[in-house]
C-alpha cells in the first residue's frame, strides 16, 4: 500500500510538472511572447484611460470650486457658457480647425 501511495504521489508531480514546462516552453515561443506583450499594452490602456478620466473628474471638480469661490467674492451669479453645440452670435459654431478659417483669415490679409 505504501508503495502505491508513492507511486500516486510521483505520477502527480510527473503531470503538474510536465504541465508548468510546456506552459513555460509555450510562453517562450513568439505566440507566447505577442499574448503576454499584448496584454500588457492592454493593461496599460486601461491604466491611461482610468488615469485620463480621474484628471478629466479632478479638473471638473476644482473649476466648480473656483467657480464657487469667484461667485462667492463677487456676488455675481456665474455666467454660464456656450456649450459645442449652441450656435454663437447667430453663426453655426466651428470648430478649432476649421477649414473656413485659414481662408478667411488669408483673404482679410491679402486685403481682399
Amino acid at each position: 500500500m505504501k508503495r502505491l501511495f508513492w507511486l500516486g504521489v510521483g505520477v502527480a508531480a510527473g503531470v503538474s510538472l510536465a504541465r508548468k514546462a510546456s506552459e513555460t516552453a509555450r510562453q517562450a515561443t513568439p505566440a507566447g511572447l505577442a499574448s503576454n506583450l499584448g496584454d500588457a499594452v492592454r493593461e496599460l490602456a486601461g491604466a491611461i484611460g482610468a488615469f485620463g478620466a480621474d484628471v478629466r473628474a479632478g479638473m471638473s471638480e476644482r473649476e466648480q470650486e473656483l467657480n464657487d469661490i469667484v461667485e462667492r467674492r463677487s456676488g455675481l451669479p456665474r455666467q454660464t457658457r456656450p456649450g459645442p453645440s449652441s450656435p454663437v452670435r447667430g453663426e453655426r459654431s466651428r470648430g478649432r480647425h476649421s477649414a473656413a478659417e485659414p481662408r478667411t483669415r488669408r483673404a482679410r490679409q491679402a486685403g481682399l
